[in-house]
């Protein structure tokens, strides 16, 4: 059974009309209940992320600067990134999903996990909210898996249409983590170039593919196929994180890279085929991206059900 981390205290991360707004949580879980699919998950209790998890990735400043702006009723911390007075509550219950979902795949209770969370996490850096990211989730998710768990690597695939430089950054020199990142190019935060490959023991960990707009989607499968087959059988990892953004959709407002919902299916279906031959099996997906709400539910719908028939 896939466990479903999804909490109604992210709705109350109010950003208004920002585009990563409440409304695509909702969205996505109306459909997943008029589907049915919510109802044939596990649906974990679970507790915020502690500091000393937070600490795993996270400078004390960084996450004090973003604490005490939440509780002086919130505001802009750049001019993507904005946070309410609950937005630490529902940022720190987002990673503790992750924290909770590796712990659990790892020790076996299921196979695979989708965390259904808000405020995404892929460009937070160690000490910088940006691009609407407080905390980097799936990488506070892969240091408790390496360092509080014991795993020898991990592997983490974005496929987020935006560059997933915070997760780069943090694991660049980590030779425990490897990281593959497709996206668009040129497109925000204009990182993840070819030669960007990773630093001193963790030289080659990193693999990027910048996808110019145009390029078909069968391609973009291949490619991304390919390279995460390559990776794996290079670091022999033990679990697979995803950060899922669905932002390269041909609907969504931001990215777009001309991919289809049933595209998701597909690339899943890939995702699935690498851990079945790596990991066990063993896979945590993570919401990033994603701004049209249908074309999000949607996406998230089949991606979910096929972590499901797969896993």
């Amino acid at each position: 059974m896939t466990l479903l981390y999804y909490d109604y205290l992210f709705q109350e991360h109010d950003t208004g009309e920002h585009p990563e707004n409440a409304g695509r949580l909702a969205t996505v879980m109306r459909r997943l209940n008029f589907l049915g699919l919510d109802a044939l998950c596990h649906r974990p209790t679970w507790e915020p992320a502690s500091i000393q998890q937070l600490r795993l990735v996270h400078t004390a400043d960084h996450i004090q600067a973003v604490r005490s702006l939440c509780e002086r009723g919130g505001g802009a911390i750049d001019e993507d990134t904005v946070v309410s007075l609950r937005s630490y509550d529902a940022a720190t219950l987002g990673a503790g999903a992750v924290v909770d979902a590796v712990q659990r795949v790892v020790a076996g209770e299921d196979k695979t996990a989708f965390c259904l969370i808000r405020p995404p996490g892929h460009h937070a850096t160690c000490d910088q909210a940006m691009g609407f990211c407080l905390f980097n989730n799936i990488a506070i998710g892969a240091r408790v898996a390496t360092q509080t768990l014991g795993l020898e690597h991990v592997m983490i695939v974005d496929f987020d249409v935006h560059h997933g430089n915070g997760t780069q950054d943090i694991f660049y020199a980590d030779p425990r983590v490897s990281f593959l990142s497709m996206h668009r190019s040129p497109l925000y935060p204009y990182s993840g170039t070819e030669d960007e490959t990773g630093l001193g023991e963790a030289s080659g960990m990193t693999i990027n593919l910048p996808i110019q707009f145009g390029t078909s989607a069968e391609i973009q499968r291949q490619r991304f196929r390919d390279a995460m087959f390559s990776l794996a059988e290079k670091n022999a990892p033990q679990l697979l994180l995803v950060s899922a953004g669905f932002d390269s959709h041909r609907l969504d407002p931001i990215g777009s890279l001309g991919l289809s919902s049933e595209d998701f299916t597909l690339i899943t279906q890939d995702i699935v085929e690498v851990a079945k031959q790596y990991t066990g099996g063993r896979v945590v997906s993570v919401l990033e991206g994603g701004y049209n709400p249908h074309a999000l539910a949607e996406s998230v719908s089949n991606h979910l059900e096929t972590l499901m028939e797969e896993g």
